[in-house]
């Protein structure tokens, strides 16, 4: 059996500072995810992972953990995972669940976290490099919607998520979680000029649908058939803005019974997924 690899330093009192990077996960002054702080402060902006699933696959991603916080059953059952070169040294604070319950502001029934600096950002190239399906948000600003996409686009063949305007960041602790981890290992990247760099998108092949229950929209199951496809959805209510709709190839819509003009976003993208990894052009 191979030698995990992190360093196991036991923590018995809350406030050692070495577990400082894991400290009040609840606190709008102070959590390490949020890169930015009330009153213009700047944070720390560390990625965060809940759970022996999520750190786990925090360390097969470009997010590379430089700490874990974790009870002694979690460390056991990450035993593998820690044989990894890349863990040479990296820390794995082991402390009681009282002791972590008291770092981190509340229980954690899952029992361990991973910790990790933000590698530089992706470019909308290199997030879009070799892929055939994308998905492009704007205005989606609710964390859960977006761990949602993430762990739907992870399921069903999306290779990459882009963000417009008005979108949270899917790095929070929340969105991660709920992505099941599939944040930190799916590409997305940021439009630095939006909407105007969806041409981007054009010029690389792909027929870009906009999702809307719109007048005009024909049925998704027309539109999902081309080589290269981007769908973009929009915030719940708002939907996709006009501005954005002008730029796509083609506008489509997911057949409702009466009464009903919209889904959830994540349903939405969903869906639009599963319609075109359905269509089998996804194979080529």
């Amino acid at each position: 059996m191979a030698t995990i690899r992190v360093d196991v330093i036991d923590i018995d009192d809350p406030a050692d500072p070495r577990v400082d990077d894991f400290r009040d996960l609840n606190s709008v002054d102070r959590r390490p995810d949020l890169p930015a702080l009330p009153g213009g402060r700047v944070g720390k902006g560390l990625v965060i992972a809940e759970g022996v699933l999520v750190a786990q696959r925090m360390i097969a991603s470009r997010f590379s953990p430089h700490a874990f916080l974790g009870v002694d059953k979690r460390l056991a059952e990450l035993a593998d995972d820690l044989t990894a070169r890349s863990l040479d040294g990296v820390p794995f604070y082991r402390a009681s669940a009282e002791v972590m319950a008291e770092v981190v502001g509340f229980h954690l029934n899952r029992g361990v976290l991973g910790a990790a600096r933000r590698p530089p950002s992706l470019s909308v190239a290199e997030a879009i490099a070799g892929s055939r399906t994308i998905a492009v948000l704007e205005g989606v600003n609710d964390h859960e919607n977006i761990g949602s996409i993430f762990r739907n686009a992870a399921g069903l063949e999306v290779d990459a998520v882009l963000f417009g305007a008005g979108c949270a960041d899917p790095l929070y602790r929340r969105c991660v979680r709920v992505s099941m981890g599939h944040a930190l290992l799916v590409p997305f990247a940021r439009f630095e000029d939006w909407p105007r760099g969806l041409t981007a998108l054009g010029d690389n092949g792909f027929r870009m649908i906009s999702l809307t229950p719109g007048d005009g929209a024909i049925p998704l199951s027309d539109a999902v058939d081309a080589e290269k496809v981007a769908f973009l959805v929009g915030a719940e209510g708002p939907g996709l803005s006009e501005t954005a709709m002008r730029t796509s190839d083609v506008r489509a819509r997911i057949p409702m019974s009466r009464g009903t003009d919209s889904l959830n976003v994540a349903t939405a993208a969903a869906i639009a997924f599963y319609e075109r990894a359905r269509s089998g052009t996804m194979d080529g």
